[in-house]
């Protein structure tokens, strides 16, 4: 399992970090653009969980209870796409913000609104886009920036985790 700022060995996490401003899944297979991440989003006063593949997503996304989940789209065992439409088809998990992190062609782009994404974020890019994009996606939001947009587009309200019946 990914790392978490919650107590090692806790099997949930329905409890929030004090102070967080909300719970991010990091989904990303390569260790450095995960702790990349993390860092950032801490920073930003995030909670931050993260799984190495979309498999891993989808295993530990109903006890973590993200308020926000970033996918890349190239991941071993299951891709970002294919996590993102799962994701989608299960009604505890269909109205979670979703957020592409990877090198977004004009396919991925494509492939992930067809699958339910909500918005992209082009590798590499620059920490305050990254928080910029997932504070707007968690219902947080900030001033427009400089040149009078955001980061990203969001398309789908705040939806939250549903848990499991």
């Amino acid at each position: 399992m990914g790392k978490t700022r919650t107590r090692c060995g806790s099997a949930t996490y329905p409890r929030r970090v004090p102070g967080a401003f909300g719970r991010v899944l990091v989904v990303d297979d390569n260790k450095a653009i995960r702790q990349l991440i993390t860092v950032n989003l801490e920073l930003e006063g995030f909670e931050v969980v993260t799984a190495s593949d979309g498999a891993e997503c989808l295993e530990i996304v109903h006890r973590t209870c993200p308020d926000v989940i970033t996918l890349d789209v190239v991941m071993p065992r299951l891709d970002g796409i294919s996590t993102a439409a799962r994701l989608r088809a299960d009604p505890r998990t269909s109205g979670l913000p979703l957020a592409i992190v990877s090198a977004c062609t004009q396919y991925e782009v494509e492939s992930g609104l067809a699958a339910g994404v909500d918005a992209f974020l082009a590798k590499p890019f620059e920490p305050a886009e990254l928080v910029r994009l997932v504070r707007r996606l968690a219902g947080q939001e900030e001033p427009p920036s400089a040149d009078g947009g955001h980061a990203g587009e969001c398309v789908r309200p705040t939806g939250g985790c549903r848990p499991a019946p």
